[in-house]
Protein backbone atom coordinates (compact mmCIF):
# COMPACT_ATOMS: atom_id res chain seq x y z
CA UNK A 1 0.00 0.00 0.00
CA UNK A 2 1.66 3.26 -1.12
CA UNK A 3 -0.06 5.50 1.61
CA UNK A 4 2.02 8.37 0.79
CA UNK A 5 1.32 8.45 -3.01
CA UNK A 6 4.64 8.61 -3.94
CA UNK A 7 6.37 7.17 -6.65
CA UNK A 8 10.38 6.49 -7.31
CA UNK A 9 12.54 8.53 -9.52
CA UNK A 10 12.23 5.82 -11.81
CA UNK A 11 8.28 4.84 -12.04
CA UNK A 12 7.84 8.52 -12.61
CA UNK A 13 9.71 8.28 -15.77
CA UNK A 14 8.21 5.00 -16.52
CA UNK A 15 5.10 6.42 -16.07
CA UNK A 16 5.98 9.88 -17.72
CA UNK A 17 7.44 7.68 -20.87
CA UNK A 18 4.35 5.91 -21.36
CA UNK A 19 2.06 8.76 -21.51
CA UNK A 20 4.16 10.86 -23.98
CA UNK A 21 4.43 8.10 -26.13
CA UNK A 22 0.80 7.51 -26.14
CA UNK A 23 0.46 11.36 -26.87
CA UNK A 24 2.84 11.29 -29.66
CA UNK A 25 1.56 8.02 -31.44
CA UNK A 26 -2.56 9.77 -31.49
CA UNK A 27 -1.35 12.67 -32.48
CA UNK A 28 1.26 11.38 -35.18
CA UNK A 29 -1.68 9.75 -36.52
CA UNK A 30 -4.71 12.14 -35.70
CA UNK A 31 -5.13 12.93 -39.82
CA UNK A 32 -5.68 8.97 -40.09
CA UNK A 33 -8.46 8.65 -37.16
CA UNK A 34 -11.99 9.06 -37.19
CA UNK A 35 -12.55 12.89 -36.11
CA UNK A 36 -14.94 11.45 -32.76
CA UNK A 37 -16.88 8.82 -31.44
CA UNK A 38 -19.67 9.97 -29.13
CA UNK A 39 -20.57 6.40 -28.12
CA UNK A 40 -21.86 6.53 -24.82
CA UNK A 41 -19.39 4.64 -22.06
CA UNK A 42 -21.19 6.02 -18.79
CA UNK A 43 -22.46 2.79 -17.83
CA UNK A 44 -18.46 1.14 -18.24
CA UNK A 45 -17.56 3.74 -14.86
CA UNK A 46 -20.53 3.48 -12.71
CA UNK A 47 -18.34 1.03 -10.53
CA UNK A 48 -17.03 1.47 -7.10
CA UNK A 49 -13.21 2.34 -6.65
CA UNK A 50 -10.79 -0.58 -6.08
CA UNK A 51 -9.40 -0.97 -2.25
CA UNK A 52 -5.87 -1.70 -3.86
CA UNK A 53 -4.24 0.34 -6.38
CA UNK A 54 -4.41 -0.83 -10.36
CA UNK A 55 -1.13 -0.82 -12.14
CA UNK A 56 -0.80 2.25 -14.45
CA UNK A 57 -0.69 0.38 -18.17
CA UNK A 58 -4.27 -0.90 -17.04
CA UNK A 59 -5.14 2.54 -16.32
CA UNK A 60 -3.54 3.99 -19.38
CA UNK A 61 -5.04 1.52 -21.96
CA UNK A 62 -8.72 2.61 -20.19
CA UNK A 63 -7.78 6.39 -20.35
CA UNK A 64 -7.11 6.07 -24.36
CA UNK A 65 -10.30 4.12 -24.40
CA UNK A 66 -12.46 7.24 -22.79
CA UNK A 67 -10.15 9.70 -25.01
CA UNK A 68 -10.70 8.24 -28.36
CA UNK A 69 -14.74 8.77 -27.28
CA UNK A 70 -14.62 12.32 -27.72
CA UNK A 71 -14.07 14.56 -30.38
CA UNK A 72 -10.80 15.30 -31.68
CA UNK A 73 -11.77 18.92 -32.30
CA UNK A 74 -7.85 19.55 -32.82
CA UNK A 75 -8.59 17.34 -35.71
CA UNK A 76 -7.66 18.50 -39.27
CA UNK A 77 -11.16 17.67 -40.75
CA UNK A 78 -13.05 18.99 -37.54
CA UNK A 79 -15.25 22.08 -38.84
CA UNK A 80 -18.18 22.29 -36.70
CA UNK A 81 -17.92 25.07 -33.66
CA UNK A 82 -14.70 26.65 -32.86
CA UNK A 83 -12.04 23.61 -33.42
CA UNK A 84 -9.12 23.98 -30.65
CA UNK A 85 -6.17 23.05 -33.23
CA UNK A 86 -3.62 23.31 -29.82
CA UNK A 87 -0.21 22.85 -30.34
CA UNK A 88 1.94 19.80 -28.82
CA UNK A 89 4.40 22.98 -26.94
CA UNK A 90 1.53 24.06 -25.09
CA UNK A 91 -0.05 21.07 -24.24
CA UNK A 92 4.12 19.94 -22.94
CA UNK A 93 3.57 23.83 -20.80
CA UNK A 94 0.47 22.25 -19.39
CA UNK A 95 2.54 18.98 -18.30
CA UNK A 96 5.25 21.68 -16.76
CA UNK A 97 2.18 23.52 -14.79
CA UNK A 98 0.58 20.56 -13.52
CA UNK A 99 4.20 18.85 -12.52
CA UNK A 100 5.27 21.38 -10.49
CA UNK A 101 1.54 22.16 -9.39
CA UNK A 102 1.90 26.30 -9.52
CA UNK A 103 -0.69 28.16 -7.61
CA UNK A 104 -0.97 31.45 -9.77
CA UNK A 105 -2.95 33.30 -7.32
CA UNK A 106 -0.45 35.84 -5.42
CA UNK A 107 3.19 36.89 -5.81
CA UNK A 108 4.24 34.82 -3.28
CA UNK A 109 3.53 31.67 -4.42
CA UNK A 110 4.33 31.92 -7.73
CA UNK A 111 6.60 35.78 -8.64
CA UNK A 112 7.83 33.44 -11.42
CA UNK A 113 4.73 32.84 -12.86
CA UNK A 114 3.16 36.05 -12.31
CA UNK A 115 5.76 37.75 -14.11
CA UNK A 116 5.28 35.16 -17.40
CA UNK A 117 1.76 36.34 -16.48
CA UNK A 118 2.12 40.00 -16.88
CA UNK A 119 4.83 39.84 -19.50
CA UNK A 120 2.37 37.67 -21.82
CA UNK A 121 -0.69 40.07 -20.93
CA UNK A 122 1.73 42.89 -22.47
CA UNK A 123 2.21 41.15 -25.48
CA UNK A 124 -1.76 40.74 -25.98
CA UNK A 125 -2.05 44.19 -25.10
CA UNK A 126 0.16 45.04 -27.60
CA UNK A 127 -1.63 42.93 -30.35
CA UNK A 128 -5.05 43.97 -30.00
CA UNK A 129 -3.79 47.96 -29.58
CA UNK A 130 -4.66 48.76 -26.28
CA UNK A 131 -2.63 51.48 -24.26
CA UNK A 132 -0.06 50.65 -21.48
CA UNK A 133 -3.09 51.85 -18.95
CA UNK A 134 -4.41 48.52 -19.88
CA UNK A 135 -3.84 45.19 -18.19
CA UNK A 136 -5.66 42.29 -17.88
CA UNK A 137 -5.54 38.08 -16.69
CA UNK A 138 -5.84 34.28 -18.02
CA UNK A 139 -8.99 33.27 -17.30
CA UNK A 140 -10.56 29.63 -18.29
CA UNK A 141 -12.36 30.80 -21.72
CA UNK A 142 -14.30 33.65 -23.14
CA UNK A 143 -17.39 32.84 -20.92
CA UNK A 144 -15.16 33.83 -17.97
CA UNK A 145 -13.71 36.63 -19.48
CA UNK A 146 -16.96 37.75 -20.44
CA UNK A 147 -18.51 37.46 -16.97
CA UNK A 148 -15.07 39.26 -15.39
CA UNK A 149 -15.42 42.20 -18.11
CA UNK A 150 -19.06 42.76 -17.37
CA UNK A 151 -18.70 42.89 -13.65
CA UNK A 152 -15.90 45.17 -14.34
CA UNK A 153 -18.48 47.22 -16.22
CA UNK A 154 -21.45 46.92 -13.43
CA UNK A 155 -19.18 48.13 -10.55
CA UNK A 156 -17.52 51.26 -12.90
CA UNK A 157 -20.63 52.25 -14.71
CA UNK A 158 -23.24 51.00 -11.82
CA UNK A 159 -22.23 50.98 -8.89
CA UNK A 160 -23.52 47.25 -8.85
CA UNK A 161 -26.60 48.90 -8.94
CA UNK A 162 -28.84 47.01 -12.05
CA UNK A 163 -32.12 48.04 -11.34
CA UNK A 164 -33.44 49.95 -14.88
CA UNK A 165 -29.91 49.26 -16.61
CA UNK A 166 -29.70 48.45 -20.10
CA UNK A 167 -27.25 46.65 -21.81
CA UNK A 168 -27.20 46.90 -26.06
CA UNK A 169 -25.91 43.69 -28.61
CA UNK A 170 -27.08 42.01 -31.10
CA UNK A 171 -29.09 38.64 -32.02
CA UNK A 172 -25.79 37.17 -33.01
CA UNK A 173 -23.87 37.83 -29.67
CA UNK A 174 -22.74 34.49 -27.91
CA UNK A 175 -24.85 32.99 -25.30
CA UNK A 176 -21.93 33.48 -22.87
CA UNK A 177 -22.82 36.79 -22.68
CA UNK A 178 -26.29 36.21 -21.57
CA UNK A 179 -25.26 33.63 -19.18
CA UNK A 180 -22.72 36.46 -17.71
CA UNK A 181 -25.56 39.44 -17.74
CA UNK A 182 -27.75 37.01 -15.53
CA UNK A 183 -25.01 35.76 -13.57
CA UNK A 184 -24.63 39.36 -12.73
CA UNK A 185 -28.17 40.04 -11.00
CA UNK A 186 -29.35 41.97 -14.20
CA UNK A 187 -32.86 40.86 -14.69
CA UNK A 188 -34.05 39.46 -18.72
CA UNK A 189 -35.79 42.87 -19.21
CA UNK A 190 -31.97 44.81 -18.84
CA UNK A 191 -30.66 42.89 -22.43
CA UNK A 192 -32.16 44.51 -25.47
CA UNK A 193 -30.44 42.18 -28.03
CA UNK A 194 -31.28 43.89 -31.22
CA UNK A 195 -31.86 42.48 -34.46
CA UNK A 196 -28.57 42.12 -36.68
CA UNK A 197 -28.52 43.67 -40.55
CA UNK A 198 -28.23 41.76 -43.98
CA UNK A 199 -24.53 40.98 -42.98
CA UNK A 200 -25.18 39.94 -39.18
CA UNK A 201 -23.85 42.68 -37.79
CA UNK A 202 -24.76 45.00 -35.33
CA UNK A 203 -26.87 47.98 -36.22
CA UNK A 204 -25.33 51.32 -34.85
CA UNK A 205 -28.30 53.40 -36.05
CA UNK A 206 -30.25 50.81 -34.17
CA UNK A 207 -27.98 51.06 -30.74
CA UNK A 208 -28.64 54.63 -31.16
CA UNK A 209 -32.28 54.29 -31.26
CA UNK A 210 -32.95 52.25 -28.23
CA UNK A 211 -30.67 54.15 -26.01
CA UNK A 212 -33.04 57.63 -26.90
CA UNK A 213 -35.69 55.72 -26.49
CA UNK A 214 -34.69 54.05 -23.13
CA UNK A 215 -33.54 57.05 -21.50
CA UNK A 216 -36.99 58.63 -22.42
CA UNK A 217 -38.88 56.21 -20.44
CA UNK A 218 -35.74 56.44 -17.82
CA UNK A 219 -34.22 53.71 -18.32
CA UNK A 220 -30.15 53.58 -17.34
CA UNK A 221 -28.17 52.82 -20.73
CA UNK A 222 -24.74 51.81 -19.70
CA UNK A 223 -23.09 49.18 -21.89
CA UNK A 224 -22.82 48.49 -25.73
CA UNK A 225 -21.56 44.76 -26.08
CA UNK A 226 -19.85 44.33 -29.48
CA UNK A 227 -18.46 41.25 -30.95
CA UNK A 228 -15.60 40.74 -32.92
CA UNK A 229 -16.12 37.50 -34.86
CA UNK A 230 -19.46 35.75 -34.62
CA UNK A 231 -19.63 32.35 -33.91
CA UNK A 232 -22.17 31.75 -36.35
CA UNK A 233 -20.88 33.95 -39.54
CA UNK A 234 -17.50 35.06 -38.04
CA UNK A 235 -19.37 38.51 -38.81
CA UNK A 236 -18.02 41.61 -37.18
CA UNK A 237 -19.69 44.35 -35.57
CA UNK A 238 -18.69 48.06 -36.77
CA UNK A 239 -16.34 48.62 -33.77
CA UNK A 240 -15.23 52.02 -34.50
CA UNK A 241 -18.23 53.58 -35.04
CA UNK A 242 -19.62 51.48 -31.90
CA UNK A 243 -17.00 52.92 -29.90
CA UNK A 244 -17.54 56.73 -31.11
CA UNK A 245 -21.70 55.51 -29.87
CA UNK A 246 -20.69 54.28 -26.58
CA UNK A 247 -18.22 57.50 -25.79
CA UNK A 248 -21.24 59.82 -27.14
CA UNK A 249 -23.60 58.04 -25.03
CA UNK A 250 -20.48 57.60 -21.86
CA UNK A 251 -21.69 54.01 -21.77
CA UNK A 252 -19.16 50.86 -21.26
CA UNK A 253 -17.78 49.63 -24.50
CA UNK A 254 -17.03 46.08 -24.19
CA UNK A 255 -15.94 43.78 -27.17
CA UNK A 256 -16.95 40.23 -27.26
CA UNK A 257 -13.46 39.36 -29.46
CA UNK A 258 -13.72 35.30 -28.34
CA UNK A 259 -13.75 33.92 -31.57
CA UNK A 260 -11.91 36.54 -33.27
CA UNK A 261 -9.71 39.04 -31.36
CA UNK A 262 -6.69 37.46 -31.08
CA UNK A 263 -6.41 36.78 -35.14
CA UNK A 264 -5.31 40.71 -34.38
CA UNK A 265 -1.56 38.97 -34.90
CA UNK A 266 -2.30 39.36 -38.47
CA UNK A 267 -2.26 42.22 -40.82
CA UNK A 268 -5.36 41.16 -42.59
CA UNK A 269 -7.36 40.87 -39.32
CA UNK A 270 -5.53 43.85 -37.78
CA UNK A 271 -7.36 45.73 -40.64
CA UNK A 272 -11.03 44.27 -40.02
CA UNK A 273 -10.88 44.75 -36.19
CA UNK A 274 -10.01 48.34 -36.29
CA UNK A 275 -11.94 50.05 -33.99
CA UNK A 276 -11.16 47.15 -31.35
CA UNK A 277 -8.47 48.98 -29.77
CA UNK A 278 -11.04 51.04 -28.44
CA UNK A 279 -12.92 49.15 -25.88
CA UNK A 280 -12.53 49.65 -22.48
CA UNK A 281 -12.74 45.69 -22.39
CA UNK A 282 -12.18 42.71 -24.17
CA UNK A 283 -11.96 38.93 -24.14
CA UNK A 284 -10.24 36.90 -26.14
CA UNK A 285 -9.36 33.04 -26.52
CA UNK A 286 -5.98 32.04 -27.44
CA UNK A 287 -6.92 28.57 -27.14
CA UNK A 288 -8.80 29.65 -30.67
CA UNK A 289 -6.55 31.52 -32.89
CA UNK A 290 -3.74 31.00 -31.03
CA UNK A 291 -3.84 27.62 -31.05
CA UNK A 292 -3.03 26.79 -27.59
CA UNK A 293 -4.65 23.66 -25.45
CA UNK A 294 -7.64 24.30 -23.39
CA UNK A 295 -8.07 26.27 -20.98
CA UNK A 296 -6.68 29.40 -22.28
CA UNK A 297 -9.12 32.35 -22.30
CA UNK A 298 -7.97 36.41 -21.29
CA UNK A 299 -9.94 39.27 -20.24
CA UNK A 300 -8.28 42.79 -21.17
CA UNK A 301 -9.43 46.38 -19.46
CA UNK A 302 -8.45 49.04 -20.56
CA UNK A 303 -7.91 50.87 -17.21
CA UNK A 304 -6.20 47.75 -15.23
CA UNK A 305 -7.35 49.62 -12.04
CA UNK A 306 -11.08 48.50 -12.54
CA UNK A 307 -10.43 45.14 -12.45
CA UNK A 308 -9.08 45.47 -8.55
CA UNK A 309 -11.35 47.79 -7.69
CA UNK A 310 -13.83 45.36 -8.67
CA UNK A 311 -12.41 41.92 -7.31
CA UNK A 312 -10.09 43.15 -4.20
CA UNK A 313 -10.99 41.87 -1.01
CA UNK A 314 -8.44 41.45 1.42
CA UNK A 315 -9.25 38.83 4.25
CA UNK A 316 -6.77 38.08 7.43
CA UNK A 317 -5.74 34.69 6.10
CA UNK A 318 -4.04 36.45 2.60
CA UNK A 319 -2.46 39.78 4.72
CA UNK A 320 1.09 38.25 3.94
CA UNK A 321 0.51 38.52 0.24
CA UNK A 322 0.22 42.52 0.48
CA UNK A 323 2.97 43.34 2.39
CA UNK A 324 5.39 44.51 -0.82
CA UNK A 325 3.94 47.52 -2.86
CA UNK A 326 5.18 45.79 -6.05
CA UNK A 327 3.36 42.71 -5.60
CA UNK A 328 0.97 41.69 -8.22
CA UNK A 329 -1.60 39.51 -6.94
CA UNK A 330 -3.85 38.03 -10.18
CA UNK A 331 -6.86 36.98 -7.42
CA UNK A 332 -6.77 40.80 -6.82
CA UNK A 333 -7.75 41.17 -10.41
CA UNK A 334 -10.62 38.78 -11.28
CA UNK A 335 -12.98 35.58 -9.32
CA UNK A 336 -10.34 32.94 -8.64
CA UNK A 337 -8.09 33.11 -5.66
CA UNK A 338 -7.02 29.46 -6.61
CA UNK A 339 -5.99 29.73 -10.15
CA UNK A 340 -3.32 27.73 -12.53
CA UNK A 341 -0.60 28.98 -14.70
CA UNK A 342 -2.68 29.58 -17.62
CA UNK A 343 -0.01 32.32 -19.10
CA UNK A 344 2.91 29.67 -19.87
CA UNK A 345 1.85 27.65 -22.91
CA UNK A 346 0.67 31.10 -24.88
CA UNK A 347 4.44 32.28 -23.84
CA UNK A 348 6.25 29.23 -23.90
CA UNK A 349 4.34 28.79 -28.01
CA UNK A 350 5.64 32.24 -28.93
CA UNK A 351 8.82 32.18 -27.89
CA UNK A 352 9.07 28.46 -29.69
CA UNK A 353 7.96 29.14 -32.61
CA UNK A 354 7.90 32.70 -33.64
CA UNK A 355 5.34 35.24 -34.20
CA UNK A 356 5.93 35.49 -38.02
CA UNK A 357 4.57 31.35 -37.14
CA UNK A 358 1.70 32.32 -35.93
CA UNK A 359 1.01 34.74 -38.13
CA UNK A 360 0.93 32.61 -41.04
CA UNK A 361 -1.31 29.79 -39.36
CA UNK A 362 -3.83 32.67 -38.87
CA UNK A 363 -3.47 33.63 -42.51
CA UNK A 364 -4.07 30.19 -43.01
CA UNK A 365 -7.33 29.44 -41.31
CA UNK A 366 -8.68 32.87 -44.00
CA UNK A 367 -8.03 31.10 -46.97
CA UNK A 368 -8.94 27.74 -46.11
CA UNK A 369 -12.17 29.18 -45.48
CA UNK A 370 -11.53 30.95 -49.00
CA UNK A 371 -10.97 27.46 -51.00
CA UNK A 372 -13.67 26.37 -49.27
CA UNK A 373 -15.92 28.99 -51.04
CA UNK A 374 -14.79 28.16 -53.87
CA UNK A 375 -14.64 24.83 -54.03
CA UNK A 376 -18.66 24.72 -53.14
CA UNK A 377 -19.54 27.47 -56.16
CA UNK A 378 -17.98 24.65 -58.16
CA UNK A 379 -20.43 22.00 -56.61
CA UNK A 380 -23.69 21.72 -58.29
CA UNK A 381 -27.02 22.18 -55.83
CA UNK A 382 -25.38 24.33 -53.06
CA UNK A 383 -25.06 28.11 -52.26
CA UNK A 384 -23.12 30.10 -50.29
CA UNK A 385 -25.53 32.06 -47.73
CA UNK A 386 -22.47 33.97 -45.76
CA UNK A 387 -19.28 34.10 -47.82
CA UNK A 388 -15.98 33.16 -46.24
CA UNK A 389 -14.90 35.95 -43.23
CA UNK A 390 -12.67 35.36 -40.27
CA UNK A 391 -12.46 31.75 -41.19
CA UNK A 392 -15.85 30.80 -41.37
CA UNK A 393 -18.50 30.11 -44.24
CA UNK A 394 -21.85 29.24 -44.17
CA UNK A 395 -23.92 27.32 -46.92
CA UNK A 396 -26.53 24.99 -47.67
CA UNK A 397 -28.12 22.40 -49.97
CA UNK A 398 -30.88 24.01 -52.37
CA UNK A 399 -32.95 21.04 -52.44
CA UNK A 400 -32.85 20.17 -48.60
CA UNK A 401 -34.91 22.02 -45.75
CA UNK A 402 -33.81 22.37 -41.95
CA UNK A 403 -34.67 18.75 -41.23
CA UNK A 404 -32.68 17.70 -44.31
CA UNK A 405 -29.79 19.67 -42.93
CA UNK A 406 -29.87 18.47 -39.81
CA UNK A 407 -30.10 14.53 -40.45
CA UNK A 408 -26.86 15.38 -43.32
CA UNK A 409 -24.74 16.65 -40.24
CA UNK A 410 -26.02 13.24 -38.48
CA UNK A 411 -24.32 11.54 -41.60
CA UNK A 412 -21.61 13.01 -41.68
CA UNK A 413 -20.99 12.31 -38.08
CA UNK A 414 -21.80 8.72 -37.87
CA UNK A 415 -19.42 8.36 -41.09
CA UNK A 416 -16.65 9.64 -38.56
CA UNK A 417 -14.59 10.98 -41.84
CA UNK A 418 -14.99 14.83 -41.11
CA UNK A 419 -17.57 17.16 -38.77
CA UNK A 420 -19.36 20.20 -40.11
CA UNK A 421 -22.49 21.57 -38.05
CA UNK A 422 -25.34 23.53 -38.72
CA UNK A 423 -27.04 27.13 -37.14
CA UNK A 424 -29.54 29.04 -38.13
CA UNK A 425 -29.61 32.04 -40.26
CA UNK A 426 -32.51 34.34 -41.02
CA UNK A 427 -34.69 31.60 -39.38
CA UNK A 428 -33.21 29.19 -42.26
CA UNK A 429 -30.60 26.22 -41.19
CA UNK A 430 -27.40 26.45 -43.08
CA UNK A 431 -24.19 23.94 -42.95
CA UNK A 432 -20.99 26.35 -41.45
CA UNK A 433 -17.24 25.25 -41.66
CA UNK A 434 -14.97 26.64 -39.44
CA UNK A 435 -11.40 26.37 -40.83
CA UNK A 436 -9.24 28.05 -38.31
CA UNK A 437 -6.70 24.94 -38.11
CA UNK A 438 -3.39 25.18 -39.69
CA UNK A 439 -3.02 21.50 -40.36
CA UNK A 440 -6.15 21.57 -42.15
CA UNK A 441 -4.93 20.54 -46.08
CA UNK A 442 -6.95 21.48 -49.33
CA UNK A 443 -7.37 17.66 -49.80
CA UNK A 444 -9.33 17.51 -45.90
CA UNK A 445 -11.40 20.02 -47.19
CA UNK A 446 -12.02 18.56 -51.01
CA UNK A 447 -12.45 15.43 -49.20
CA UNK A 448 -15.10 16.57 -46.54
CA UNK A 449 -16.94 18.63 -49.46
CA UNK A 450 -17.41 15.21 -51.49
CA UNK A 451 -18.65 13.16 -48.63
CA UNK A 452 -21.46 15.59 -48.18
CA UNK A 453 -22.34 16.26 -51.50
CA UNK A 454 -22.60 12.54 -52.07
CA UNK A 455 -24.73 12.32 -48.54
CA UNK A 456 -26.80 15.16 -49.80
CA UNK A 457 -27.35 13.27 -52.82
CA UNK A 458 -28.20 10.11 -51.34
CA UNK A 459 -31.86 9.09 -51.14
Amino acid sequence: MNSRLELTAEEMREIGYSVVDVLVNHLATLKDQPVGDPAILVPSFQEQPPEQGIPFPRLLERVREVLSNTMHVNHPRFFAYVPGPSNFIGAMADALVSGYNVFAGTWISGSGPAAIELATISWLREFCGFPESAGGLFVSGGTMANLTALAVARHVKLRDRTEDAVIYCSNQAHSSLEKAIRLLGFPEQSIRKLPADDVFRLSTASVSQAIRADRAEGKRPFCIIATAGTTNTGAIDPLWALAALAKEHQLWFHVDGAYGAAAALSQRSRVLLRGMELADSLSLDPHKWLFQPFEAGCVLVRDHNHLRTTFQVLPEYLKDTHQQSTEINFTDLGIQLTRSFRALKLWLSINYFGLNAFSAAIERGFELAEFTEQCLRKLPGWTIVTPAQMGIVCFRHTALGSDGHLRLVQRLLADGFALVTSTVLSGQTVLRMCTINPRTTEEDIQGTLSRLNLLANQK
